[in-house]
């Protein structure tokens, strides 16, 4: 099986606000929209978006066993494990088991994920 496809169009435009959904725990502050999922192997693509002022301290840092990608699209986000503030534009490979978050908003923020489940480390 491959990722899902669709035609071109503005996940941003006011008119899919309805199509993100509220990750749990957050309290409407932070949000993400699936762009692309391969349902066999997990892979996927995603935009998260993060409200000014959004913490994630309470879930504390986080680690996948398998490998990540992530654009900075807008906004500013303190990643405290790095001590980094990332700004639009920034990007990062992690690899599995790289330790990262929590994270705060300084910003309004959208992140673009591509996340790679089935390269799990076993």
């Amino acid at each position: 099986m491959v990722k899902t496809t669709t035609t071109y169009w503005n996940p941003l435009h006011a008119s899919h606000a309805d199509k993100w959904i509220e990750v749990e725990g957050t309290h409407g502050m932070i949000e993400q929209l699936f762009l692309a999922v391969d349902e066999e192997t997990g892979d996927f693509t995603r935009l998260t978006r993060f409200k000014a002022g959004a913490d994630t301290s309470d879930f504390g840092p986080q680690v996948h066993d398998f490998p990540e990608e992530i654009f900075i699209i807008s906004g500013q986000l303190h990643d405290q494990t790095f001590d980094r503030l990332l700004e639009s534009g920034d990007y990062a490979s992690r690899p599995p088991g790289e330790v990262h978050g929590p994270f705060i908003a300084k910003t309004d923020c959208v992140v673009l994920d591509y996340s790679f489940p089935s390269q799990a480390l076993s």
